[in-house]
């Protein structure tokens, strides 16, 4: 099966490490895309690409100030990573209480012998 274009999927776009780093620096606020250029060592070119990308998945957000472009995270568009990784947690849950048996259990047997 065919991978959906980065620029319609969420998912493809945070599969960039690059991006997933810009996305972690935007939590921090608002930032132009020279100083995000500059903390990743890449080219003002290549981070505008990646701003692009996630852009258009609903990931960031932009707005004019003065001559300056500001680029936000919008983190409503990480709801369906959210949602699906979300889905793991009662595995993960129920792995641990499982876990958690077994190590009780051994405590147990120890002090009864």
């Amino acid at each position: 099966m065919a991978r959906a274009a980065t620029t319609s999927d969420a998912f493809n776009a945070i599969a960039e490490p690059q991006r997933r780093e810009i996305l972690a620096l935007l939590r921090a606020g608002e930032r132009p895309v020279t100083d995000l250029a500059q903390e990743l060592g890449m080219s003002q070119p290549g981070a505008s690409k990646h701003l692009r990308v996630l852009r258009e998945v609903g990931l960031v957000r932009v707005r004019e100030a003065g001559k300056q472009r500001l680029y936000g995270l919008d983190a409503r568009g990480l709801r369906p990573i959210h949602e699906w990784v979300g889905g793991f947690e009662q595995f993960w849950n129920e792995s641990f209480d499982r876990l958690d048996t077994y190590v009780q259990d051994l405590k147990q047997t120890q002090q009864e012998e």
